[in-house]
């Protein structure tokens, strides 16, 4: 084989590449590049990395760090087969050195090149914790009830809900996704949203969990860039009638069993099945709830009815049977007295502890 005069450095090589012998090339190639220092900015309470004028959510800081790198390395056009490797090292909680090898093909020769870099890190608020901890809100959900307050349980469920609803979509990217605060009030709960459209997706979730229903009344709050600014408030109102509630409806007695987007309940008077919508039950009075069910003597049974005593008055009184009814005469029973009758309960639907009270 014709040895080639290398015309830079004048020795013998087998090939050249780009007209001048291999030690020569890979003397000024840089396959791999790196500034000698990098600033880094992460906020100091939830951890994002401002990158490419945004602000993102990747991981605790050394994963941090590594991001920063790998977007500021530079690897030549003319490697392949790159196997890349970075190593950090903290040096001060502010201060980390990180070291990028590389092994690659360039020009068909096999290659190894380093680089090293020293990443400085500025602790700092992102827009989305400088404004949370500034009470900064896009709307208000008012949780509320219709014709009642909210229970305890209820306003815990509403809570839960908006804070899971929160967390999630922040990790999907909406940064203003949060509760700037949650006033908790007799008739309900306010929350300040920071997000508007986090804001109407929590009060779906409410409805779909829950039931009830909610409106959007905007307010008019400024300008920004000569377009008008709102602010959101989402009135959002819970079901009326909850499970045990006793309501009568176009003229039958109905025990609420389950409440939400429908409504499903048993009639006490046959036993029949009961479903309907929040709205449908406008104008619909409740009459009892399970926990006003009292235990008195079952009396005798015939064949449509049965004779208990008045749980108020003791005189034998006949009402009618429930379906698949299995009591024995001179045991006791539930009932729940109403002005518009006794009607006996299932030992089931009546609640445990108040169960063993009576009995």
């Amino acid at each position: 084989m014709n040895s080639i005069t290398c015309p830079k450095c004048g020795n013998e090589c087998d090939k050249l590449f780009d007209s001048v012998c291999r030690d020569c090339f890979f003397e000024t190639f840089k396959p791999i590049e790196l500034p000698l220092v990098l600033h880094v900015r992460i906020c100091s309470s939830c951890g994002a990395y401002f990158h490419r004028s945004r602000w993102e959510n990747i991981g605790n800081v050394e994963e941090v760090v590594l991001k920063a790198v790998e977007n500021a390395l530079f690897i030549h056009d003319e490697a392949s087969d790159v196997e890349l490797c970075m190593e950090p090292k903290e040096m001060t909680p502010y201060i980390y050195r990180v070291r990028a090898e590389i092994n690659a093909i360039v020009k068909e020769e096999p290659v190894h090149a380093e680089a090293k870099t020293e990443v400085r890190i500025q602790r700092t608020a992102c827009d989305m914790c400088s404004r949370e901890s500034g009470g900064y809100f896009e709307a208000i959900i008012q949780i509320r009830a219709a014709g009642r307050f909210p229970t305890e349980e209820e306003k815990r469920s509403c809570s839960a809900i908006a804070r899971e609803s929160m967390e999630s979509m922040r990790k999907k990217g909406d940064r203003l996704a949060f509760i700037s605060e949650a006033l908790e009030l007799k008739e309900g709960i306010d929350l300040y949203m920071g997000s508007m459209n986090a804001s109407r997706q929590v009060c779906r979730l409410i409805v779909n969990e829950l039931g009830g229903s909610f409106s959007e009344s905007p307010t008019l709050v400024g300008m920004k860039d000569g377009k008008n600014l709102y602010r959101i408030t989402f009135a959002m109102r819970l079901p009326e009638f909850m499970p045990g509630d006793v309501i009568r409806f176009r003229g039958k007695i109905i025990q609420i069993r389950s409440s939400g987007k429908k409504v499903n309940g048993i009639s006490l008077e046959d036993g029949s099945r009961f479903i309907s919508t929040p709205e449908d039950l406008k104008g619909a009075e409740k009459i009892a709830n399970l926990e006003d069910a009292v235990f008195t003597v079952l009396v005798s049974i015939e064949e449509n009815a049965i004779l208990v005593l008045d749980p108020e008055t003791y005189k034998t009184v006949a009402i009618k049977k429930p379906m698949s009814f299995s009591a024995e005469a001179g045991s006791e029973i539930p009932v729940l007295k109403t002005e518009y009758g006794i009607f006996a309960l299932a030992h089931s639907d009546v609640p445990q502890e108040k169960s063993t009270t009576l009995s």
